[in-house]
C-alpha cells in the first residue's frame, strides 16, 4: 500500500516526499493498518475532521466489501486446486512487493536525511537495526524480536546519535 499511498500524494500534490516519510513512521508507530492512518492523517490535513471521515470512509469501505466477498468465494473456491496453486503464485509478488517498499523508506532515509544528500548516521541505524533483528532471530530460533522492541531500540539510537 505504501508505493500506491506515495504516488497518488504525490502526484495530487498533497504532501512532499518528506512528510509522506514522517507520516509512514507515524502511521507504522501507531495501532491500527497504516493505509487508514495515513488516509485519516491526510484528509485531516487537508479537510479538517469532515476531509478525515471521508477519506478514512473511502479507503475502509472498498476494503471491507472486497474481504466479505474473497471469505465467501474462498469457502467455494478453495475445493479447487487451480485456487490454492493462484494463491501459494501470489505469496512471492507479496514479499517481493514487502521488500521493494522497505528498500525505498531505507534509501530514502539514508539519502535525504542532510543536506549533503547522504546520511552515514541513518545508515548506521538501519544497519544496527538489521544486525539486530537477524542476530536476535539466530538467538532465538526464528521469533526474533519484536516489532515494538525494534521501534524503541531505533528511537533509542536516534537519540543517541542526534540527540547528543
Amino acid at each position: 500500500a505504501i508505493p500506491l499511498i506515495r504516488d497518488v500524494v504525490l502526484s495530487h500534490g498533497w504532501l512532499d516526499d518528506e512528510m509522506i516519510s514522517y507520516m509512514i513512521a507515524v502511521s507504522e508507530s501507531t495501532p491500527g493498518p497504516i493505509m487508514i492512518n495515513m488516509a485519516t492523517y491526510i484528509g485531516s490535513a487537508k479537510g479538517g475532521i469532515p476531509g478525515a471521515l471521508i477519506a478514512t470512509t473511502a479507503v475502509v469501505l472498498p476494503a471491507f466489501f472486497i474481504i466479505i466477498l474473497i471469505v465467501r468465494l474462498s469457502g467455494i473456491l478453495g475445493r479447487y486446486s487451480f485456487f490454492s496453486a493462484a494463491a501459494d503464485g501470489l505469496k512471492p509478488c507479496i514479499i517481493g512487493i514487502i521488500i521493494a517498499t522497505g528498500a525505498c523508506l531505507i534509501f530514502n532515509n539514508v539519502s535525504n536525511a542532510s543536506e549533503s544528500g547522504f546520511d552515514p548516521m541513518s545508515l548506521l541505524i538501519t544497519a544496527g537495526l538489521a544486525v539486530i533483528y537477524f542476530g536476535s532471530r539466530l538467538i532465538f530460533k526464528k521469533k526474533g524480536l519484536s516489532p515494538i522492541g525494534l521501534i524503541v531500540i531505533s528511537a533509542l539510537a536516534g537519540i543517541l546519535l542526534y540527540g547528543i
